[in-house]
């Protein structure tokens, strides 16, 4: 059996998959087995993964009709042999020791979880480096450092699993930030996590993907997600409440910007409701250190009007464009 098994959901990427495969069969640790799921492509994707399977013993496909990535990570975790499972998103790509990394990481502490960092990745634009640190957390920690956001973040693809995470555990089919919802069911089964924030994961912000296509109303999931997950975090962590506040502030933010950004702010009568939750947070907002100087900047913008809001909001979209 192999130690770790790479599930890859592969959806239209065919312009991007090349990168991706190559940088996985490319690592320095090269016990693994590869899980190519064709997620009813339409493009040359499934032809190129079953290419790979051919060339690569350890590359194996399923082809499956559309479900979207959340069922298509699970088709993956359903057939996974190896000891410690890891995801990877076709657009992106990794460097060639990640796993060495988190395999070693995970190993060494006998943890159940090891995460690295991520780059994030715009065209045109050098990926900025983030502060490093390398230390072994217990589950309150990990959970307080994840929900923060500013050095390890919740993202699926940065991380090495124990297996047994995922014995019952599956990704919610058809939810947008899949991600955000299974974070605490992961965390609450990890008694010791390993965080290295060298930034081995590239995340390739394309046009179309997730993060910049134009609005739509499952944006919205990432609410509810970080709603769901402060209410059990305060009933887990009392004196975690407000990291949990914190992250469904920092969600309606994210939001919120998107809706300007698709030019979609007046179309939604959720923007309402989105503007007044974080107006009755103000004082909440810039008492904490963990919003940025530019965050709290905005936050007194939107306490004038949503349309002074805007302006960085447009600034800092053109900037990425």
């Amino acid at each position: 059996m192999p130690k770790i098994s790479i599930i890859v959901p592969v959806y239209q990427v065919e312009k991007y998959l090349e990168k991706c495969v190559n940088s996985i069969l490319g690592q320095t640790f090269t016990d693994f087995e590869l899980i190519l799921v064709d997620d009813g492509s339409t493009d040359h994707g499934p032809e190129m993964c079953d290419q790979y399977a051919k060339q690569d013993a350890r590359v194996k496909v399923i082809h499956k009709k559309n479900g979207g990535l959340s069922d298509a990570r699970n088709a993956g975790i359903d057939v996974a042999q190896g000891e410690y499972l890891g995801f990877v998103d076709s657009d992106d790509y990794i460097a060639p020791d990640m796993y060495e990394l988190l395999y070693r990481d995970i190993t060494k502490e006998n943890a159940d979880l090891a995460i690295c960092g991520i780059y994030d990745v715009y065209e045109g634009h050098e990926p900025k480096q983030k502060p490093v640190i390398h230390k072994v957390m217990d589950q309150q920690t990990a959970i307080k450092v994840i929900f923060e956001g500013n050095i390890i973040s919740v993202h699926a693809v940065n991380k090495l699993y124990r297996r047994q995470i995922f014995t019952k555990l599956r990704y919610p089919v058809g939810k947008y930030h899949e991600d955000s919802f299974v974070i605490l069911d992961v965390l609450e089964q990890c008694q010791k996590i390993v965080v290295d924030s060298q930034q081995k994961y590239f995340y390739y912000h394309r046009e179309g993907s997730i993060n910049t296509e134009h609005f739509s109303s499952s944006q919205f999931d990432f609410i509810e997600a970080w709603v769901k997950n402060g209410e059990r975090l305060a009933s887990m962590y009392p004196q975690l409440a407000d990291v949990g506040r914190q992250r469904i502030c920092f969600a309606n933010f994210m939001v919120l910007d998107k809706l300007i950004r698709g030019q979609a702010e007046h179309e939604y009568a959720e923007t309402k409701k989105i503007v007044h939750y974080l107006r009755s947070n103000f004082g909440f907002i810039m008492r904490n250190p963990i919003f940025t100087k530019q965050r709290k900047i905005s936050m007194i913008l939107l306490m004038l009007s949503l349309r002074l809001y805007r302006i960085p909001v447009m600034i800092q979209k053109k900037h990425n464009s």
